[in-house]
């Protein structure tokens, strides 16, 4: 067949794209461990991030393993569970399945979420029975997608030590800026809930932040921090991790079992 002819030219193309789709078929599939494992150390990287741990050059993997402590906790319950293997359970995944997830509609959903999941990984920074740090995995609606990230609360299960996100698509300089350090530094000692003990956070941002439980919003990105406002009042409350605070602030462990007449049991009673 001559140069010219379109036969030859629509094989020529069509082995040249075979070629091509299986170099990079090939390339996807042999970087994926890579990938997985590039994802993993971000992900503890975040985490020591939001708890103070991580500095230029600090052995990620080393930190992770000697502070931190996984978890897997039943938010209904605000109880630890051994249901699931702390280090490979996928929340995400939790949230789809009817068997470990549920859909929210209506006012309840003010994060935006439509299906989140009955159980979570926390992460204990110090003693896992008085930690210093429990760290939260936390998402929301922002102004343009989803934003996921980590809230560090302290031991008492009220302090707040700071909030960072690895998942956003918000506008550089206005709504990004939640991950300007000064920004983040400015929750450290906030309160999530105020003097009233009961389980709804009183923890907002505000345009003229003043009290406990009120943090700077950003400027100019009202719906941003609209956004980061409804993602605390959600995960903060009985629908989220309210009841596994709870338990901190009133000195009960979350690994002790409650009784169907509401008293506490030790599981190791």
């Amino acid at each position: 067949m001559g140069n010219n002819s379109i036969k030859k030219t629509l094989i020529v193309a069509f082995a040249l794209c075979i070629v091509c789709s299986v170099i990079v078929s090939t390339a996807a599939v042999a970087l994926r461990p890579q990938q997985q494992l590039n994802q993993e150390l971000d992900r503890k990287t975040n985490i020591l991030n939001v708890a103070n741990l991580y500095s230029e050059g600090t052995d990620v993997e080393k930190v992770f393993n000697n502070k931190m402590q996984a978890r897997v906790v039943d938010m209904r319950t605000g109880e630890y569970t051994d249901e699931f293997d702390p280090d490979t359970f996928n929340h995400f995944e939790a949230a789809s399945d009817p068997a470990t997830g549920r859909t929210l509609s209506g006012p309840e959903d003010i994060a935006g979420l439509s299906r989140v999941e009955n159980y979570t990984t926390v992460y204990l920074v110090g003693d896992p029975d008085d930690p210093d740090q429990i760290v939260l995995p936390l998402r929301g609606q922002g102004l343009w997608g989803l934003m996921r990230g980590f809230l560090s609360v302290k031991g008492d299960g009220n302090t707040l030590q700071s909030i960072t996100y690895y998942e956003l698509s918000e506008t550089p300089g206005l709504g990004a800026e939640v991950n300007n350090p000064r920004w983040q530094a400015l929750w450290e000692g906030k309160k999530i809930y105020d003097e009233k003990g009961d389980l709804s956070p009183a923890i907002h941002l505000s345009k003229s932040a003043s009290g406990d439980n009120e943090v700077d919003a950003l400027s100019g990105a009202t719906l941003t921090s609209n956004g980061v406002t409804n993602m605390l009042q959600f995960w903060l409350s009985p629908e989220g991790f309210g009841e596994y605070l709870a338990r901190f602030r009133s000195g009960t462990s979350p690994d002790d079992a409650q009784d169907a007449d509401g008293t506490l049991e030790s599981e190791g009673a």
